[in-house]
């Protein structure tokens, strides 16, 4: 029987040469030089650092633009509120992947409620849908892909026929 699995998986080999791009774009930036702005990635955590809360909210733009053109999906990140350290503030991004059991459950009922003959059912952190009908399973992925409220990158892996 057909079935694939939906998942929301970050590379993190990505996600730090993003980092470290965004690092080389505020070296050549202007109205960076001589500050101490810097992006540091952490686990799933980039801590952005700088002189004040307006260079923050430029830097924002900056680590958007490269996670972008390394192909990560910026709906996927999460800003914290910035935090004063002495003469620095920091803010925290946090790059959110795996499917939570509310999304979880969303998804399951969207996918029942479209009528499709197809079940699915949450496993862990990834969604499994089985069909009997590879068209199905095809149906389903446009499905996902075009629900606006979804707002986690989806990758379908491990489809099989």
């Amino acid at each position: 029987m057909p079935s694939f699995d939906v998942v929301s998986e970050i590379d993190k080999h990505e996600a730090q040469n993003a980092v470290d791009q965004a690092n080389r774009e505020l070296e050549r930036r202007y109205d960076f030089k001589g500050s101490q702005a810097e992006y540091a990635l952490q686990e799933w955590n980039v801590t952005m650092t700088a002189s004040d809360e307006f260079q923050l909210e430029q830097m924002k733009p900056m680590l958007e633009g490269a996670l972008i053109k390394r192909g990560i999906k910026v709906s996927c990140l999460e800003y914290s509120d910035p935090q004063g350290a002495g003469k620095l503030v920091k803010m925290t991004a946090t790059l959110r992947q795996g499917i939570d059991k509310d999304l979880g459950r969303k998804m399951v009922k969207l996918i029942k409620d479209s009528k499709i003959k197809v079940q699915a059912a949450i496993q862990g952190e990834m969604v499994r849908v089985t069909g009997k009908k590879r068209d199905d399973l095809q149906e389903v992925m446009a499905l996902l892909k075009a629900e606006d409220s979804i707002t986690l990158p989806l990758m379908f892996k491990n489809f099989k026929d």
